[in-house]
């Protein structure tokens, strides 16, 4: 069922040429766009958008520590290793699952969604659109990106329950940031770090 979910997805890719260049750009760029969304929110949003950047961190670094513990335990080969398919961009034959790029996509956009409901939804679709794009340039299964989706779903939570002993870390991070030169000072630092 996952080669066959995989071939009735990238089945169309190398056919329609405003397609592929959507995809192609969304996998090379995906993790680049939530980056500078993350960036945004550092340097323009309130403390409260602070706090929820260094939580997205966490969350991303920990998810991605865990698909290469993943990768070690289990070596599911990427599908162009295993099958003839269309691949529109070239990459390692490294493991396939769980997907790298689905899961920062996904531990990024969840981790806001927990905290900033309307961007975390954009965020949390544009991660789903990802996670289609690995699979329509010929990078992953299907699979691979649901299993991406559950390890951020873990994390994510798990960095959520937790955030209350995160909190001391978050505030001091960004205090010191608000300290120092060119900061924007427009509103009083313990207005800003009070409702995390």
């Amino acid at each position: 069922m996952n080669y066959q979910l995989f071939k009735d997805i990238n089945q169309a890719a190398g056919h329609h040429p405003i397609l592929d260049g959507l995809m192609v750009f969304v996998t090379q760029n995906a993790l680049i766009i939530y980056a500078v969304v993350l960036l945004l929110m550092w340097f323009f949003g309130k403390d409260k958008y602070k706090n929820t950047v260094v939580l997205a961190a966490i969350t991303g670094i920990i998810a991605l520590f865990i698909n290469v513990v993943i990768g070690h335990i289990y070596f599911e080969p990427r599908p162009f290793v295993s099958h003839k398919v269309n691949l529109l961009i070239s990459h390692s034959s490294d493991a396939s699952f769980p997907s790298d790029h689905g899961t920062g996509a996904f531990s990024l956009a969840l981790a806001v969604l927990y905290r900033h409901r309307k961007l975390g939804i954009g965020m949390v679709l544009f991660a789903v659109l990802t996670g289609i794009s690995r699979v329509y340039v010929g990078h992953h299964y299907p699979f691979d990106i649901i299993g991406s989706l559950v390890v951020a779903a873990i994390v994510s939570i798990f960095i959520y329950k937790i955030s209350p002993i995160i909190h001391p870390i978050s505030k001091r991070m960004i205090n010191l940031y608000n300290r120092m030169p060119l900061v924007n000072k427009s509103v009083p630092s313990e207005k800003k770090t009070k409702n995390y």
